[in-house]
């Protein structure tokens, strides 16, 4: 059951640390970009905006696969999951990838609900 129970935190620190090492390691060919998806990403890049996130992101993934900390690894990702979202549906024009890790995101969260009673209280 809780194997089970994990699978959404699993399939969520697997697409982080593909995407995130594919920045680093750069085994994934990126499709180029246009318009303003282009302008947007070279930005990003120029100014090593997208270091410190893939960066941040790797550190996440750590941080979920570890028990003791996959409440702090979720919380801290779920700002990313929801900025690639909302890059696909207001600069791309197209949702893709971002709706699953928003989806994820939020399963994983209230899997885990109990942990965060502290902060709302």
């Amino acid at each position: 059951m809780n194997i089970l129970k994990n699978i959404p935190v699993y399939l969520l620190a697997l697409i982080y640390l593909v995407f995130g090492s594919n920045y680093f390691l750069q085994f994934l060919k990126m499709p180029p970009m246009a318009g303003d998806a282009g302008t947007f990403v070279g930005v990003i890049y120029s100014t090593k905006f997208l270091l410190v996130v893939k960066s941040i992101e790797l550190i996440c993934v750590v941080l979920m696969v570890l028990p003791k900390t996959k409440a702090l690894g979720l919380l801290l990702i779920a700002p990313i999951s929801v900025s690639i979202l909302l890059f696909e549906i207001l600069i791309v024009k197209q949702p893709a990838i971002g709706i699953l890790l928003v989806a994820l995101n939020a399963i994983s969260i209230f899997q885990s609900k109990e942990k965060y009673f502290a902060i709302v209280n």
